[in-house]
């Protein structure tokens, strides 16, 4: 809005475009065109096909998108009913208490995610809280690193919610229960939304804590490419992640679509 001859506004609507084409679109159309490549040796992909998402959606590479999925829906389920009980408990409390909750709920967000899979691995790795070599120990390195986001934008939400809307309640006789469920969660739901699918886009494409935790009869479509490129696979690795990115932009939309219902 502070240009304000056409042509400035050209070169920079030009330059913006061009920065997204670089850092985003030709990345990702990269992905693409090698998932459809049966060779690369010279500039562009050659014999393409679709030979390798066949392979990608074996058993085994199928096996990891179902576990990737359901590890995504869980731990944002969970995230998402913390973050918001977090969120709306911290709202009622003094003030130092409020900074407290809200770092010790970021903290995943300023740690490697890395130690945070260590540290639950450490955590969880005796009796009676043993979790190692169980699904549940991804699914709460999932949760743990995604329940900042949940918190955050709720805490967002609440921040800009009207307080006449509930001492209005109050005032009509309701009690807490009452104004909670009636009047405060559906004020809510489209920060709810945000934050559930922002919780499963970002456990869809974990990867750093899950290789510290994840047992080999629970891993993730991250993983699994991990190994299809650490062995040079790269096609096969190009494919699965075409298809995660699909997958993940199709749990999206059906999160959307329910918010906007």
């Amino acid at each position: 809005m502070l240009l304000w001859t056409r042509s400035s506004r050209a070169l920079v609507l030009g330059f913006f475009t061009l920065v997204v084409a670089v850092v985003f679109v030709a990345p990702i159309a990269t992905v693409v065109a090698a998932a459809l490549a049966g060779s690369w040796t010279g500039p562009l992909p050659s014999n393409l096909g679709g030979k390798n998402f066949s392979t990608a959606l074996s058993d085994e590479n199928f096996a990891s998108l179902i576990v990737s999925l359901q590890t995504a829906f869980i731990s944002g389920a969970l995230a998402l009913i913390v973050g918001t009980w977090a969120a709306l408990a911290s709202r009622e409390a003094p003030m130092w208490l409020r900074r407290i909750t809200d770092a010790v709920f970021h903290l995943p967000i300023a740690v490697p995610s890395v130690a945070i899979g260590l540290g639950l691995l450490i955590t969880f790795n005796e009796r009676p809280l043993l979790l190692g070599g169980t699904k549940w120990i991804v699914i709460l390195a999932h949760t743990v690193l995604v329940l900042a986001f949940a918190f955050s934008s709720v805490s967002a939400a609440l921040e800009r919610l009207d307080p006449a809307y509930r001492q209005a309640a109050e005032s009509l006789g309701a009690g807490p229960v009452r104004v909670l469920t009636r009047v405060t969660l559906p004020l809510l739901l489209p920060a709810l939304g945000a934050a559930a699918g922002l919780s499963i886009a970002l456990s869809m494409g974990e990867l750093g804590a899950t290789v510290m935790v994840y047992p080999a009869t629970w891993k993730t479509l991250p993983v699994s490419i991990f190994g299809l490129t650490d062995r040079g696979q790269v096609f096969l690795a190009a494919a699965n992640t075409t298809l995660l990115l699909a997958v993940t932009l199709i749990a999206l939309m059906v999160v959307g679509r329910i918010r906007r219902r």
